[in-house]
């Protein structure tokens, strides 16, 4: 399938697919919908409302790594210890990896080396990317989770359901749900109807949250103590 660079709305840029006409991020800003949907609306929210002080993050979707990148910036500022968990059954190509320019943008150019080193990394491995921030990455495929009560948060971050329906089915949120911890959060841009539904359906309490530039909403999806 080709594959594309491209410059979305905040100077960042990210990967199209012509073929799909679908990208990896917003085209209206690469860097803003991963802070304003998995920072702002995920990791921020879970940090406030929990004394955890190891945060166990699994990664629909590792893709381009921007998403992991941005939490590990987050380390100074919420004084917390992250293992992230990465799953991608299709790896982004080193080549494209020299072409994303997310270390200038979010003007972090010396940390450079630690996206580098996201990408090069072995697969299968955890490996400490600083004394606060462990990183395994999995290749394979969403519906080959079976991790149980093992996550605080998910980034959902998966294809849209206009081009990949299979992975926004119950099927796989009741995998989503019982990786997580009661108390546990999921988030993800999408906001479709049958999204919400889906989740609600295996357990999760949903609720739609303002969306990131050049989207309305967003859902936020929670396990529920019980």
């Amino acid at each position: 399938m080709e594959r594309k660079i491209i410059r979305t709305g905040d100077g960042s840029v990210t990967i199209h697919l012509p073929q799909w006409d679908e990208q990896y991020h917003s085209k209206h800003g690469a860097v803003q919908e991963a802070q304003h949907v998995f920072i702002e609306m995920g990791l921020n929210y879970f940090v406030k409302n929990s004394n955890t002080e190891d945060v166990k993050i699994l990664e629909i979707g590792f893709g381009t790594g921007l998403n992991a990148f941005i939490t590990f910036l987050q380390l100074n500022r919420i004084q917390k210890r992250i293992a992230y968990t990465g799953v991608e059954a299709y790896p982004v190509d080193l080549l494209e990896v020299e072409k994303l320019n997310y270390p200038e943008v979010l003007s972090a150019e010396e940390s450079a080396a630690v996206f580098l080193d996201m990408h090069t990394i072995p697969w299968e491995e955890k490996t400490v990317i600083s004394e606060d921030f462990v990183l395994i990455k999995q290749k394979k495929k969403f519906e080959d989770i079976e991790e149980k009560k093992a996550f605080h948060i998910i980034y959902f971050d998966a294809f849209g359901a206009r081009v990949q329906p299979e992975l926004w089915t119950e099927d796989v949120f009741q995998k989503m749900f019982e990786a997580l911890i009661e108390g546990g959060v999921l988030v993800t841009y999408a906001a479709k109807g049958s999204v919400r539904r889906a989740m609600q359906a295996v357990g999760f309490t949903v609720e739609r949250l303002p969306g990131p530039p050049g989207k309305r909403e967003m859902l936020r999806a929670v396990k529920k103590h019980t």
